[in-house]
């Protein structure tokens, strides 16, 4: 590529070798402009494994080093409150809650960034998941919060689908938790999980309540993390919930959205690769070197 084509002879062929060496040229500035990107991608992989090995550190510090220091917090100042209790007047006790709240409310934040920075890097081995036990052991863990709420829950059959259990338990347990939640004073919640199967090999998933909403100027704000919509007076939570739960449809090879025409309350809905589609493709790519080794 590097040796130039110097044409002689007669006009045609001078002409044909003129051409070909622009055509060499061009492949040269190709190859110097591949080997340039691919350079910097290069780079770049390394500079995203640094970072990825920096976030792993910090993950480990927060969940022991900054983890026992707000427990000591928060033990203590309850220790605090017991034995000195007669001392105390109510301006001292509502002091030491803020302590133990603010502790608490630290934790859990921790906790919720530890689960959002562990999506597609801990538990990333994708198996047949059967959302219907799933989904009832989602609901069992949320049994306390559903009872309070005098909440009715329904879902239609689910379907099984290729992906990481833990982290579709998390999906399915932040979105029912946050129709429990985030519940009509008007009304008991009434909450459905739907599904239906798409043409293109996904399954279209709708979590839908009778709630308060979401109002429409709010419908990509409430996916990024740390926006909230409500006050922690009104609402409890960290802000991480619908974030954590966009990130896990994403890395699962779906999307997430908020439908506007349904009312009254929230509808969220969400898809998932379908388990046969996967698994007639894996059959097919397998088979493939079989079937051109016998068409040889």
């Amino acid at each position: 590529f590097r040796r130039p084509v110097h044409g002689t002879g007669p006009a045609d062929l001078r002409a044909l070798a003129s051409d070909i060496d622009g055509m060499r040229k061009r492949l040269v500035e190709e190859l110097e402009f591949s080997d340039a990107a691919r350079s910097q991608l290069d780079e770049q992989a390394t500079e995203l494994q640094r970072s990825n090995n920096e976030l792993e550190q910090f993950a480990y510090v927060a969940s022991h080093d900054l983890q026992e220091p707000l427990r000591k917090v928060a033990s203590f100042c309850q220790l605090l409150q017991r034995r000195n209790a007669e001392q105390l007047d109510d301006r001292a006790q509502q002091y030491i809650a803020f302590a133990v709240d603010g502790a608490n409310r630290m934790q859990a934040l921790i906790n919720d960034l530890l689960a959002f920075s562990r999506v597609g890097r801990v538990h990333a081995d994708h198996t047949s998941v059967d959302l219907q036990p799933l989904f009832g052991q989602v609901r069992d863990s949320l049994s306390i919060a559903i009872e309070e709420a005098s909440a009715t829950i329904t879902h239609d059959p689910l379907p099984t689908v290729p992906g990481d259990p833990t982290q579709l338990g998390m999906l399915l347990q932040n979105l029912l938790s946050n129709a429990v939640k985030f519940r009509s004073p008007d009304r008991p919640p009434a909450i459905h999980l739907s599904v239906r199967k798409e043409e293109d090999g996904y399954w279209q998933f709708a979590m839908e309540d009778n709630g308060i909403g979401i109002d429409p100027a709010y419908s990509e704000k409430v996916f990024v993390i740390f926006q909230r919509l409500h006050t922690r007076e009104s609402y409890a939570g960290t802000g991480i919930g619908l974030a954590l739960c966009k990130k896990v449809v994403e890395y699962h090879g779906g999307a997430i959205a908020v439908d506007h025409d349904h009312s009254p309350g929230t509808r969220i809905t969400f898809t998932l690769a379908d388990h046969t589609a996967e698994a007639v493709a894996s059959e097919t790519s397998e088979r493939a070197p079989e079937r051109e080794a016998t068409a040889s």
